[in-house]
């Protein structure tokens, strides 16, 4: 197979995605015992038990929904991306929408997530996104994941308030959420019992495998001698390499066939499930999906566009088979970016930063199967800024909902601070 180029994305993006997210500072609290994936033994659940964990997923560097769920039934659409459109469903023409509702499909690309949608378990939500105006990819993913535009004293996550406002579903866990990356996402910032873990598969002291524990202990020697938090911290350290080691992700084998893609996206979620089904009182995870910026030769057909959405289709339509299908397991996720892109491809055959762009939310209890929108239209008189799909979904609203009534938050006003969300019927019941 011919492997594809990647598009140069815009300096900014480049420069951001070399960076390390920062990291929230807070120390492992008190751990458990430790349990085995095989035979599982599971904590004995507290209060809420029957609330969800949460898979947040970040699409970084501005995803173009256009692509992802191009509205086949808007001519505006079309008249705007001489090459890059997905072809309408039924044209006959290579690349074809797959129709999901008469106005919306799915570029062919994301087949692999029709399974979930069509069992009611997935929603897309399209024209949303962040109502700040910014076209920067650092400030619009900061404000995003703090949970409140333009506010330079917020640098806690919206999700790790959550976490900070709601007790933990197990009995002094030793992780209450994982951000799978080399560092921590924002999203979780501030949050209690928190890790950037890169692979949960592998999480070890780097180095020589045969010193490992040797160099471990003398690690923990010196740690002894300090104060707290690093004395805790280290100790905690410890207990989670043991921890993750008992689980033995490598030897995690998915349910109902599951396959996940070959790809970090797809180590990520497997690691995600196994992680989950072990029920050891991970809330919350983490993980990054990069690659958005498609400044130039985008191809959302046949091209490096395509095989971002198969792969990152390929690994929820997996994660919904292995986790979500057969019910037994309480879990939602949400999928979003910073921004969209710009109606108009460029002459390079891309789209440059814009505004509006979807999310989607896959689970058990989403009331799925469709595409909610409040569609604003994509004529020239109709765009953001004369340019852009507009923003009439705020993300929060979204989010919200899922925190209140699949994560029993009670302090949505912490979480979202200065913000009254709205709900859209998110959730069934």
């Amino acid at each position: 197979m011919t492997k594809r180029r990647r598009p140069r994305g815009c300096s900014e993006y480049n420069e951001l995605s070399r960076r390390q997210f920062l990291a929230s500072g807070m120390a492992l609290a008190a751990a458990a015992s430790t349990p085995a994936w095989l035979p599982r033994v599971a904590y004995a659940a507290i209060g809420g038990a029957g609330r969800d964990a949460l898979v947040s997923i970040y699409l970084r560097g501005a995803c173009d929904g256009l692509s992802l769920c191009p509205p086949h039934a808007e001519d505006a659409y079309y008249a705007a991306r001489d090459t890059l459109a997905i072809p309408r469903p039924g044209s006959g023409q290579p690349g074809a929408a797959i129709d999901l509702d008469g106005f919306f499909g799915f570029a062919p690309a994301m087949r692999p997530l029709l399974d979930a949608y069509e069992a009611g378990h997935l929603l897309v939500v399209h024209a949303c996104g962040p109502h700040d105006e910014s076209r920067s990819h650092f400030d619009a993913q900061h404000f995003m994941e703090v949970g409140k535009p333009r506010d330079p004293d917020l640098i806690t996550g919206w999700l790790g308030r959550h976490l900070l406002t709601i007790d933990p579903l197990v009995p002094e866990p030793l992780l209450r959420s994982i951000g799978i990356g080399v560092g921590l996402q924002q999203t979780l910032a501030g949050a209690p019992n928190t890790l950037p873990i890169a692979d949960p598969a592998d999480f070890r002291l780097l180095g020589a495998e045969s010193s490992a524990d040797d160099r471990l202990a003398a690690l923990l020697r010196m740690y002894a001698a300090t104060e707290d938090p690093l004395r805790t911290a280290a100790e905690n350290t410890q207990k989670t390499i043991e921890l993750l080691d008992s689980l033995n992700l490598d030897a995690y084998t998915p349910a109902n066939g599951a396959v996940y893609p070959e790809s970090d996206f797809g180590a990520a979620l497997k690691s995600t499930a196994g992680l989950l089904k072990a029920e050891v009182g991970i809330e919350a995870i983490a993980i990054d999906r990069g690659d958005w910026d498609t400044h130039e030769e985008q191809g959302p057909i046949d091209g490096w566009m395509a095989d971002s959405m198969g792969d990152l289709a390929g690994g929820l339509g997996a994660f919904y088979a292995d986790v979500v299908a057969g019910g037994q397991h309480n879990v939602t996720v949400v999928v979003m970016s910073e921004f969209g892109r710009v109606v108009m491809e460029n002459a390079s055959r891309g789209t440059d930063h814009g505004h509006g762009t979807i999310m989607m939310v896959l689970g058990g209890a989403i009331a799925g199967g469709r595409v909610l929108a409040d569609w604003p239209g994509l004529a020239p008189e109709d765009l953001f800024q004369g340019q852009d799909l507009d923003v009439t979904i705020n993300y929060r609203d979204i989010l919200a909902e899922v925190l209140r009534k699949r994560l029993d938050s009670a302090a949505l006003e912490v979480v979202f601070p200065d913000y009254t969300p709205t709900e859209h019927g998110v959730v069934t019941g």
